[in-house]
């Protein structure tokens, strides 16, 4: 599993993917919130269940409230759309549904391996304790994979929130679970004023635990957070990471300095969970053909593409995809480049990852690429 024999090849101009090519290919996803993917028919069901008012009667009307309140600019307005997705997540049966239709809905969008995230923490408002929450979860998990036949792996990530003080908590969950489903551990949350090293006792205890762990840095906050996020943690991979093209100079003339930092991160092959629609909506980039994953990708980073939250952000792996070929025009061979890289980068075992890029991966873009 090299890098160097795993490059985009679009510079042989072939056709650019028709979407439904791009659905059909096989699609791997590392960055996913749990919270973040409902369906808004489910919302409605469980707040009925439970009381819960929201801000629109109906599944229809609610989505377009999620997509207006994640557009809006309005950080605090954004914020507010999972303080309804949390709420009708307190119990075991409601988060077993949502987390059998997470793994539903990427099957049905092509995804053959998803580590989705979320923070137990959140889920124990109504006396749920944080292993209940993770054995709640698996079991929505288990029953999405065997619906889908074998045709998607999907893989827990547990998350602290990193304003809180209960990442050793989480920590030591992730390690309770990892052979259970769990693949390892993140921090989320604002990174303005919350930076990683508050959380260092945490990630030395995974490291001596030989677990991974991924760390969302260089989103909102700039190159100080990914530093510290790498040198002080020693996170596996970057959640988002985005502003690490704040330490690349491109001059007129389209020559290229990288800043010690990036060409750290590119040297070591840390991989990027790069979220496009999510980047654009936070302010992290203008659009799809401003997004530094063009430069990124060019530059031969490990770049992954992700969705981040499909319900705020209304996307999905395909979506994420395509519009990066109407970007960029890349092609087949460049989404498989994505791809691979994504599954190279996953938090399974080496044989696991190797089996579904030799198997799976590489099988399922040959075919669309000689048809």
């Amino acid at each position: 599993m090299n890098d160097v024999t795993e490059t985009p090849t679009s510079t042989a101009v072939p056709a650019r993917p028709t979407r439904e090519q791009v659905h059909a290919a096989p699609k791997v996803l590392l960055h996913d919130h749990l919270d973040g993917g409902l369906r808004p028919q489910t919302i409605v069901e469980l707040a009925a269940e439970i009381g819960h008012e929201l801000p629109a009667p109906d599944a229809e009307s609610l989505g377009r409230w999620f997509a207006e309140s994640a557009d809006s600019g309005s950080l605090v307005r954004y914020l507010e759309t999972f303080d309804h997705t949390v709420a009708v997540m307190q119990n075991g049966p409601a988060i077993a549904r949502v987390a059998r239709e997470c793994v539903e809905d990427l099957a049905a969008d092509g995804v053959v391996y998803a580590e989705v995230r979320y923070a137990p923490e959140q889920h124990v408002a109504n006396g749920m304790t944080l292993d209940e929450v993770v054995a709640a979860v698996q079991e929505g998990f288990d029953a999405g994979m065997a619906a889908a036949g074998g045709r998607i792996v999907v893989r827990q990530l547990l998350t602290a929130m990193r304003h809180q003080a209960r990442s050793m908590e989480i920590a030591e969950l992730a390690i309770a679970w990892r052979d259970r489903g769990v693949a390892g551990f993140d921090i989320a949350g604002a990174e303005a004023g919350f930076p990683p090293t508050r959380h260092l006792d945490a990630f030395e205890y995974l490291q001596r635990e030989n677990a991974h762990f991924t760390i969302h840095a260089g989103e909102a906050f700039g190159l100080p957070s990914i530093w510290e996020a790498i040198q002080w943690c020693g996170a596996d991979r970057l959640g988002h990471g985005v502003r690490i093209a704040d330490d690349i100079t491109v001059a007129d003339d389209g020559s290229v300095e990288l800043g010690r930092l990036a060409a750290y991160v590119r040297d070591k092959r840390i991989p990027l969970e790069m979220c496009p629609s999510s980047n654009i909506q936070t302010g992290a980039a203008s659009s799809f053909a401003e997004h530094p994953i063009g430069l990124l990708t060019d530059l031969r980073f490990r770049v992954t593409v992700n969705t981040d939250n499909r319900l705020m952000s209304q996307t999905s792996m395909t979506k994420e995809m395509f519009g990066l070929v109407e970007a960029f025009g890349y092609t087949l061979e460049d989404l498989r480049w994505f791809t691979i890289n994504a599954m190279k980068s996953a938090f399974l075992p080496f044989d696991e990852r190797l089996k579904i890029i030799d198997e799976v991966v590489k099988p399922g873009y040959a075919a669309l690429i000689a048809g």
